[in-house]
């Protein structure tokens, strides 16, 4: 008979209980938003906790549907800001999209609630921005935690925003092309724990991203150095077996990017990394905005066999252990299997 942990663990890992709805917004609807938006959302009438969620380089948001889809099944409101168009002149620069980020987050925090009523007729369906995270993959995730460090600041007012967010979520996050061609401003300083983002951190690998010629994650400037360098509370969860494009979705993503530019899983199962990783992210965010830590314990304690794709390896450095049996405690590396 299986356990109520490990139920729960399976849980965040099925598509959760709320039908979802994906809606796109741009200056044609809303003249006044900063960038055109994904909205990923439950439909049905509840008050739900929000994530931005930041796109990868030469990326575009709504790739990310099937991701973000699994995510809001399980009752919360993902907002993805397209940053910029697909194939941009390489800019090791990252201050546009650190700027941009800021200016939705202020703007969300006037006008969501409008939107999803008065534009996109999700009537009932009301946002909680008390309870926001940010989320990237990619540089997509090496923006968010700039955001969060509050790098490429300045005293202008349009650096400031109402909001504040409660957690950081970096899917596959790179930092740049190599340690000594970090993105500017840099993130990464090269040592443990050096980094606050005065949140705490959920870090998702992938096992096959720092392979290849040409590594889409090079390895000293992705997941690994990412979560080394986080100050606690930081989590940290590997999909071993799958790589670096492997959560976009299955439909409209060109050939060539989701087959020929990252090493990847050659097994057609997506689906699996997807859910993998969705999961992840849901057990996360119920612990860190809805104060509900059971799923997170049980992925940290039963990884990896209840997990659609293998996560491993899955450690943790939580200033408040997690006890209980199976539970490595603080500094914790479960799921060390072959």
């Amino acid at each position: 008979m299986a356990s109520p942990v490990a139920i729960s663990t399976t849980a965040v890992f099925k598509r959760g209980r709320h039908p979802v709805d994906t809606k796109h917004v741009d200056h044609s609807q809303v003249p006044g938003v900063p960038k055109p938006l994904m909205v990923v959302t439950p439909t049905d009438a509840g008050v739900y906790p929000v994530a931005v969620f930041l796109h990868g380089c030469s990326m575009y948001n709504s790739w990310y549907q099937t991701l973000l889809s699994h995510v809001a099944s399980h009752g919360f409101i993902a907002v993805a800001p397209q940053l910029g168009g697909i194939l941009p002149p390489l800019d090791m620069k990252d201050l546009k999209d650190i700027d941009a980020t800021r200016k939705v987050t202020a703007w969300l925090a006037d006008n969501l609630a409008h939107v999803l009523t008065n534009i996109l007729h999700l009537h009932g369906v009301t946002p909680d921005l008390s309870r926001l995270a940010l989320a990237g993959h990619s540089r997509g995730g090496d923006t968010a935690f700039a955001v969060a460090l509050g790098l490429g600041s300045s005293s202008s007012s349009s650096d400031t925003t109402p909001l504040k967010f409660s957690a950081l979520i970096g899917v596959d996050p790179v930092a740049g092309l190599s340690k000594e061609l970090q993105l500017e401003p840099k993130v990464l300083t090269f040592e443990p724990r050096s980094l606050d983002p005065g949140m705490p951190a959920l870090v998702v690998g992938t096992g096959l991203g720092p392979k290849g010629l040409l590594p889409c994650a090079p390895a000293g400037v992705s997941h690994g150095e990412f979560y080394d360098e986080c100050a606690p509370p930081r989590y940290h969860v590997v999909v071993r077996d799958y790589g670096h494009l492997d959560m976009l979705d299955d439909d409209g993503v060109p050939y060539v990017i989701s087959n020929c530019m990252c090493k990847r899983n050659t097994n057609t199962t997506k689906d699996l990394a997807r859910r993998a990783i969705g999961g992840a992210m849901v057990a996360f965010l119920r612990a860190k905005l809805e104060d509900d830590d059971e799923d997170l314990r049980a992925v940290l304690q039963n990884s990896p066999g209840l997990s659609p794709a293998v996560l491993d390896p899955v450690e943790y450095d939580d200033d408040e252990a997690m006890d209980g049996p199976g539970c490595a405690g603080n500094n914790g590396v479960a799921g060390a299997s072959g």
